[in-house]
């Protein structure tokens, strides 16, 4: 196995309040699929794509997660903690995490409650061919209602971020994967914001790529979606043996 020499940052710190009618008691990101918590399944999905340095950005029911996880040692890799007091979203969640980032050209993001069967070491290669500021994992759904669309040109490049529309329709959207180059944290701000609403839309400029992914991709934000992530485990097999390249 090939080692990837990038952290990844996991955001876990959201409150999953859409969830609280089927998990009461755990932060989202402990949803269980079959034995084993959702975020667990990211881990080992990293894991076996050869990275090895993870950061959860934890905040609601922090606790519950630093000690399902611990240091990371039984999943074969190292875990470190940036714990939010306050929400601070999925912007302000990264540039808290900015302590553990030092010296590092770029690194990965993740969303803890959405899982995609991709090649992540290719999203870095990408990432960095095209000395991009940030780059995107999106995918193709036949129903983008409740999601966010990006919109690219032939090149890859994002060209704009449309809002919710509540419409039914296929659309690309962001897949919760980002590769971020160091200079990012410089735009985001200490404190609340969102990458999606405050952070992306005021960076179009300084050359945001977007790339368009085939693999699985599922969302537990609500329970029907919570339920549909239980075929994870058919596919667990064959996502952890994706070869990393970088």
């Amino acid at each position: 196995m090939i080692l990837v020499n990038t952290k990844v940052i996991l955001l876990v710190g959201g409150l999953g309040t859409r969830l609280r009618s089927v998990l009461p008691s755990l932060p989202k990101p402990l949803a269980k699929i079959g034995s084993q918590p959702f975020l667990g399944l990211l881990v080992r999905q990293l894991a076996g794509q050869g990275f090895r340095d993870i950061v959860l950005c934890t905040g609601y029911l922090a606790g519950e997660i630093e000690r399902e996880f611990g240091d990371g040692s039984t999943l074969g890799v190292r875990v470190e903690y940036s714990r939010e007091i306050d929400p601070l979203g999925t912007g302000g969640a990264v540039k808290h995490a900015e302590p553990f980032l030092q010296d590092l050209p770029d690194f990965l993001v993740m969303n803890g409650d959405s899982f995609l069967e991709a090649d992540f070491a290719e999203l870095l290669r990408i990432h960095r061919m095209h000395g991009a500021l940030a780059t995107i994992a999106l995918v193709s759904v036949d129903n983008s209602a409740r999601y966010g669309v990006v919109r690219m040109d032939e090149s890859g490049r994002v060209i704009e971020f449309c809002e919710k529309t509540g419409r039914v329709c296929p659309s690309l959207i962001s897949a919760g994967v980002y590769v971020f180059s160091r200079a990012i944290l410089n735009r985001i701000s200490v404190g609340y914001s969102s990458l999606e609403k405050d952070v992306f839309p005021r960076l179009l400029t300084d050359g945001i790529y977007a790339v368009r992914q085939a693999g699985l991709f599922i969302d537990i934000g609500t329970p029907a979606d919570y339920a549909h992530a239980q075929e994870l485990l058919g596919r667990m097999a064959s996502y952890e043996r994706i070869p990393a390249k970088a």
